[in-house]
């Protein structure tokens, strides 16, 4: 398995689907900033960046570079998602403005 670093720019935020591309790759997923992505994945780089092409345009950016597992963050958190399955909703919205309820059924 190989620790991907996906990181991008957008021209136009407003059209952008890169996000929920990006949570469909690999095994398992982190964003730690808002722009940038590890995925857990056997793929190679060129096979993702075929996976997520169709969601970018001309003025799009978009670095794909395999990385090692430890990393020095400062002011986040790494924390890793599984890969989105049909049965099993992880996908999470960016940013979060929601506080769940205390004592949620």
């Amino acid at each position: 398995m190989r620790t991907y670093l996906i990181t991008y720019d957008i021209a136009n935020p407003a059209r952008h689907s890169l996000s929920g591309a990006i949570m469909q790759l690999g095994e398992a997923w982190a964003r730690p900033l808002e722009n940038a992505w590890y995925v857990q994945t056997s793929e190679r780089p060129g096979a993702l960046e075929q996976r997520l092409k169709d969601h970018l345009e001309g003025d799009d950016g978009l670095l794909i570079q395999q990385v090692e597992v430890n990393a020095v963050l400062l002011n986040t958190a790494l924390r890793w998602f599984k890969k989105r399955h049909v049965d099993v909703a992880n996908v999470v919205a960016f940013p979060s403005n929601q506080i769940p309820e205390a004592n949620a059924a």
